[in-house]
């Protein structure tokens, strides 16, 4: 993922966390809150829980490229943290690509395209 679409500052994350809305999935949890940028910013994190480091970063890796095939469908102006859940790596990453545009999807943060 380009630079330009991460969320790298931990006070930009901690913010989102504290004051965003959040959608829960069994796989992954969304948090999102408004960035008024005119571009939206996607950081994935993965706790202890998932499993070691690897695990973690495995996780983090699956996750941050299911979030890349959906960036170009998504409403610019938003800061998005994607939380890697425990069950994430026993399960294909279809799934999880289905799990991460499902919550997209529930937080209105997917433009829907006219291609008929």
């Amino acid at each position: 993922m380009k630079r330009k679409f991460r969320l790298t500052r931990t006070t930009d994350h901690k913010r989102v966390r504290q004051q965003g809305r959040s959608y829960a999935h069994p796989l992954v949890v969304l948090t999102i809150l408004p960035s008024g940028l005119d571009y939206p910013r996607i950081a994935v994190t993965a706790s202890r829980s998932v499993g070691g480091a690897v695990q973690r970063n495995r996780a983090k890796r699956l996750v941050r490229e299911a979030a890349r095939a959906a960036l170009p469908n998504l409403i610019p102006g938003w800061d998005i943290v994607l939380i890697c859940r425990k069950g994430l790596l026993d399960t294909p990453f279809s799934s999880v690509q289905a799990a991460l545009v499902h919550l997209l999807h529930r937080a209105h943060l997917v433009q829907e395209t006219h291609d008929h």
